[in-house]
């Protein structure tokens, strides 16, 4: 099995105070966590920004909220710029890189986690790739329903996980990923 880390999104925009009140404030932690073990065993890694055509918008190019964070950005085999919500569709074509590599399993890690994670995740099996997802290297933010109803950035999470688990991905723990390497 070669597997592909995607890191998804980890950008300074999602802090924006536009997108709410955000979850799992070990993420970013946990993302430079599985980085680390990739870069350190020599594994693919395949780098994700979503670079938004909305004007004003945080992860407009050129806008500092476009940037990824710290400690995400560096070593890295592939780099996929991207407007909608699915790393599938973006440029350079990662369909196509992954196959070129025989790269048969991806783990997903990133920001949002039902959105960018949860599409990208969902169009890999799809596609016919094994998939990790890493729920504790993912956040999201609160979301408000038609009726005005919050629904929490955890609830949003779980709900989310137990949506991908078994149907389309394997959701795991940063710690249960690494130990599978030590």
């Amino acid at each position: 099995m070669r597997n592909a880390l995607i890191v998804i999104d980890v950008q300074n925009g999602f802090e924006f105070p536009l997108f709410g009140k955000r979850n799992n404030p070990e993420c970013e932690d946990n993302i430079r966590a599985l980085l680390a073990l990739w870069r350190e065993r020599d594994m693919p890694v395949v780098l994700v920004r979503h670079d938004s055509s909305y004007p004003g918008s945080p992860l407009e190019p050129g806008q500092p909220g476009n940037d990824l964070k710290p400690g995400i950005d560096g070593k890295h085999d592939l780099f996929v710029s991207k407007h909608t919500n699915s790393a599938f569709y973006g440029t350079p074509n990662l369909e196509e890189w992954l196959r070129a590599n025989d790269i048969d399993h991806v783990t997903i890690c990133g920001i949002t986690t039902d959105h960018c994670c949860s599409t990208t995740a969902r169009m890999a099996d799809n596609l016919g790739f094994g998939v990790d997802f890493v729920l504790d290297a993912t956040h999201t933010h609160d979301r408000t329903l038609a009726d005005g109803t919050v629904v929490s950035a955890d609830e949003v999470a779980r709900v989310n996980a137990a949506s991908l688990d078994g149907e389309f991905a394997r959701v795991r723990t940063t710690a249960d990923v690494v130990a599978d390497y030590a």
